[in-house]
């Protein structure tokens, strides 16, 4: 059989008793056993690397990345190990609808945060670092990452398509601090912050204090739809000690646009909802002024919005 790193997968899950699984491609979730020539290295490899504190780590084997999630069980130890590609993908090759996509691409001169949601496994990471990616070969500019682990290799220098370069640094939370690590990071005054991930007060808080600021944000969020993804920053942002009310206003301030995203297909592609505020803040925003009030009745926009991007209509125009 071929080596871990040949056999074709996206997560390969270990059993406390060793076994192996992949997803199995005939059915959206079948999984089948697998045995690959080097699997007792690698699973030899994948437990001496854990640390004994982060349960998600990365684990380097023979030129790949994997992001590893360790859980304990009744039965002992089991592993999540996902592979991570050489290179970040071209966005253009993820199955996005073209006119959204052309939207999205859009957005590279803009300010404000870029908040993709959806659950574990649903290709957010890989969407999210392809649409930065684009944003660099576009545009060029200075762009970090905070990440733990650091997850698509990101880091490097991009050549625009006007000859000027774009430039992305990647970094883990310095002795674990998300809060630290985004403040460090602004200092060096990027072009685009990326955020693995939005998981607690203070790095939602300061995310949409940078994307107020000037800057383009970019992160996840687990959350179940677009709605629920802003509700779910706009607690995280209150349960700094700032009012409900307030953190609505921070939130309706800050967002550029919020997606949700799915796999589904066989081979899978990436579906997504979403809802956009105007780019520029200072014009009158519907998106802007249902999240200030806080009830979030977003059901009819996002999908006149979708009508209209489908349409090809400018979604800013009266």
């Amino acid at each position: 059989m071929a080596t871990v790193n040949e056999t074709e997968f996206s997560d390969i899950y270990i059993i406390p008793d060793g076994t192996a699984y992949i997803w199995g491609r005939k059915t959206p979730s079948g999984l089948i056993q697998v045995q690959p020539d080097d699997y007792d290295e690698f699973y030899q490899t994948v437990r001496d690397t854990y640390d004994g504190e982060n349960p998600s780590y990365l684990v380097k084997y023979k030129g790949l990345n994997y992001r590893v999630e360790r859980t304990v069980t009744l039965d002992g130890q089991q592993y999540c190990a996902r592979k991570m590609p050489h290179t970040v993908p071209d966005i253009n090759k993820l199955g996005i609808e073209e006119k959204l996509l052309n939207y999205l691409k859009s957005l590279s001169g803009c300010s404000g945060l870029i908040l993709l949601a959806g659950t574990t496994g649903s290709g957010k990471t890989t969407t999210l670092s392809a649409l930065l990616r684009e944003f660099l070969i576009r545009d060029g500019g200075y762009a970090f990452t905070l990440e733990d682990p650091v997850e698509m290799p990101l880091d490097g220098t991009y050549h625009t398509v006007n000859g000027e370069l774009g430039i992305c640094k990647q970094m883990t939370p310095p002795g674990g601090s998300w809060e630290a690590g985004l403040k460090s990071m602004l200092r060096s005054k990027p072009r685009y912050v990326y955020l693995g991930e939005i998981r607690d007060p203070e790095i939602a808080s300061e995310a949409l204090r940078a994307a107020i600021s000037g800057h383009l944000v970019l992160s996840t969020i687990h959350a179940s739809t677009v709605t629920d993804a802003i509700q779910s920053i706009v607690k995280y942002a209150a349960a700094t000690g700032i009012s409900e009310e307030m953190a609505f206003d921070l939130v309706g301030n800050g967002i550029l646009a919020v997606l949700h995203q799915t796999l589904v297909g066989v081979p899978k592609r990436a579906k997504l909802e979403y809802v956009f505020a105007n780019p520029d803040p200072t014009q009158g925003d519907q998106v802007r002024g249902i999240v200030k009030s806080g009830k979030m009745n977003l059901s009819t926009t996002i999908e006149s919005q979708r009508i209209r991007l489908s349409r090809g209509i400018s979604l800013w125009d009266k």
